[in-house]
């Protein structure tokens, strides 16, 4: 009867051991699973969205943020914000900008945009982009730094601040660019606030 009792309980244990190392092995496939899940929906986190390329005649001149057009003091006509992906816009109604003739074009902006893209006949363009910093919540450099991409010219760690020597002061970045497949694309890349503009010039060159 002993050797019966002693044999039983070996035969439990031995059971007991198999069925642990068989729980064991099931479990693995599910953590690589899970694994697999995670990177799967990283992966499936949408892309900023691109910018659907709006039909211009240069010269253009677009106030960026705005929703009706203005004429500058110098009889040049700017349309309202068109050709953005994404971003908001913010008004600044008694901003006194300096550095220009025309304030009321630096009162409104878009800002946390990615992109504005044209479409535009091939050839060589001056672009101008239009920028002042009128945000309260910017109080000197460094708080807004940001990167643009002008086709396919790179402006790094821009600093509106910087570049126009304080707050509530116009400052104009041109550019001389070529298009080729009928869109002129700009792009734009966050790194301290928002990135942000006032406004935009196409200009063909002659």
């Amino acid at each position: 009867m002993k050797n019966t009792n002693s044999l039983i309980q070996k035969r439990v244990a031995c059971f007991a051991v198999m069925l642990a190392v068989a729980l064991t092995a099931n479990c693995e496939p599910a953590k690589g699973q899970a694994s697999t899940n995670t990177a799967a929906a990283a992966a499936a986190t949408p892309a900023a969205p691109a910018a659907t390329a709006v039909a211009v005649t240069p010269p253009v001149r677009i106030k960026a943020g705005a929703t009706e057009k203005m004429t500058d003091t110098e009889g040049n006509v700017w349309l309202p914000d068109q050709g953005s992906a994404d971003g908001d816009t913010y008004e600044a109604t008694d901003a006194a900008v300096t550095n220009t003739p025309d304030a009321a074009l630096y009162r409104t902006e878009r800002y946390s945009m990615t992109a504005y893209s044209f479409a535009v006949p091939n050839g060589k363009y001056t672009v101008k982009l239009l920028f002042a910093e009128v945000y309260s919540g910017i109080s000197g450099p460094g708080d807004r730094v940001f990167s643009f991409n002008v086709q396919g010219h790179d402006f790094k760690d821009f600093d509106i601040w910087v570049k126009a020597g304080g707050f509530s002061k116009a400052y104009v970045e041109s550019v001389d660019v070529e298009v080729t497949d009928g869109k002129l694309n700009i792009t734009f890349t966050p790194k301290v606030e928002n990135p942000k503009i006032n406004g935009i010039e196409i200009l063909p060159q002659t």
